[in-house]
């Protein structure tokens, strides 16, 4: 090989040695090797609830009232089991605290399901979503409005369905950013949009929406039966005792039997009546917010009728209660799905990607690109056989550096302080394949890169030469 002999000279030979194209420092491959924990839905959900056992219950914020429910059925139910029904059961029938046992488990298993489950709320809109439906909407009112002004427009409060040929307005809720759908409400207390929402209950602290309103229908109808059960036994068990003993001897015998009765007695006509106002609404396919609010009254006009009702009783109380159970929209126990990490710039403040950063590797490989002092031939007479022999151990990485930027020396002196001269006609100037370094490994950027052997580069031919292979190295450096 021939000095300037094209592509196969010193120049490839060096850039081949050193060129990292798996560099660790760079940012577009830095991978994050730390995982962090997923965090679950319910963990960060928007809504005024709290959520037990890992998001398997939820309920409402407000609960103390919750507890008192719970705290009179089940001592109401224990003194009963307690006191009444072993006198009960020996002197009428064992069958009273069987039939109590049953009726007892059973409000307390639709108490918990109605309290514990998710009663239909409806998700909240993404902020894209929310943005995409604000922007559909005020194109609508531009072009209704014949106007094309660019500002922000609020969405409409109300927008109209027709449902079975009766006309239904849907309202916009402003805080989930959605259309509420058909007898849909947004529950002030858990603030969050309920699907075909009842009402608020803080016996059992929660929302009564699609989801559980069954369920609660059963719990208030059960303990209509439970109470009535528990006051007539305690009044048999007082009159039964006050046969033998006498009506005040039979009231110290047995005190829990007086308050029982006294609990049952004013208890039992708000659950009774609360049990005949929901069996009222199931037969005509209504809410309690919707009867609250006449929204299918008489009064609104001749043609306002109720869209959602079947027609007749039993086809609506089988729609209310065996209906299929509609799974919940809310996926809270799932996982948050973290974002994608963005890259880190340098802590220069200088992001170089791709082709930049591999380039500032091979400009430190390459002694051409350095600040290094260059030579020129013209001022310079050299005889024989003269080579420069200059080792690329200890380079340090730099940044490039164009060879015009290199200043030139005008003595010999300098010449040969900077790189020593030496004769050495039977050395071969330039590397053959079988002493060509290993290929590139990764290097970290800013380490010295040493070589265990010296590579004799670049006889000083012509300048021209000097500067061709120069500008042949910047090409290379920039197609890699």
């Amino acid at each position: 090989m021939t000095p300037g002999s094209g592509e196969g000279g010193p120049m490839k030979d060096c850039e081949y040695s050193q060129i990292s194209t798996h560099s660790s420092s760079s940012p577009m491959e830095s991978p994050h090797k730390k995982k962090t924990a997923l965090k679950r839905k319910w963990k960060v959900f928007p809504g005024r609830n709290k959520f037990f056992c890992n998001g398997r219950i939820m309920m409402a914020r407000q609960t103390g009232v919750f507890y008192l429910t719970l705290v009179l059925i089940l001592v109401t139910s224990g003194l009963f089991f307690a006191f009444d029904c072993p006198y009960l059961s020996v002197q009428i029938t064992p069958a009273i605290p069987a039939v109590g046992a049953i009726l007892f488990l059973f409000v307390m298993g639709t108490l918990l399901r109605t309290s514990f489950s998710d009663p239909g709320v409806l998700p909240r809109a993404t902020p894209d979503e929310a943005a995409d439906l604000e922007r559909q909407i005020g194109n609508i009112e531009e072009i209704a409005n014949g106007s094309s002004s660019g500002g922000y427009r609020p969405p409409p409060r109300t927008k109209e369905v027709v449902i079975n040929g009766q006309t239904v307005k849907l309202k916009y809720c402003f805080t989930c950013k959605i259309f509420r759908p058909p007898r849909a409400s947004h529950c002030s207390l858990c603030d969050n949009c309920v699907e075909r929402f009842d009402h608020h209950c803080p016996w059992v602290g929660n929302c009564v929406g699609k989801r559980n309103y069954r369920f609660f229908y059963m719990f208030i109808l059960s303990l209509s039966f439970l109470t009535v059960f528990i006051f007539a036994f305690v009044i048999t068990h007082v009159i039964h005792r006050s046969q033998q003993t006498g009506f005040l001897n039979a009231l110290k015998d047995s005190p829990a039997s007086v308050l029982e009765a006294v609990v049952c007695f004013f208890s039992v006509w708000s659950i009774v009546g609360l049990s005949g106002f929901h069996t009222y609404l199931i037969s005509s396919n209504q809410t309690t917010n919707e009867d609250i609010k006449g929204s299918w009254s008489n009064k609104r006009g001749k043609e306002n009728f109720n869209p959602y009702s079947h027609g007749n009783i039993f086809t609506n109380c089988c729609s209310a209660l065996c209906g299929p159970l509609s799974p919940s929209l809310i996926d809270r126990r799932g996982f948050i799905q973290p974002d994608t990490p963005q890259p880190t710039a340098p802590s220069n403040g200088i992001t170089m990607y791709g082709a930049t950063q591999f380039q500032s590797n091979m400009a430190a490989a390459t002694p051409l690109l350095q600040s290094e002092p260059s030579i020129n031939s013209e001022e310079l007479s050299l005889s024989g056989k003269t080579s420069i022999s200059a080792p690329c151990a200890s380079l340090t990485l730099g940044q490039p550096t164009p060879p015009s930027s290199m200043p030139n020396l005008t003595s010999e002196t300098a010449l040969a302080d900077m790189i020593p001269l030496q004769e050495d006609p039977e050395c071969h100037q330039f590397l053959t394949p079988e002493e060509a370094p290993s290929p590139p490994r990764m290097l970290p950027f800013g380490s010295p890169m040493t070589y265990s052997r010296t590579m004799h580069i670049l006889s000083l031919a012509s300048q021209d030469s000097l500067h061709e292979d120069s500008i042949r190295g910047l090409v290379k450096l920039s197609s890699v």
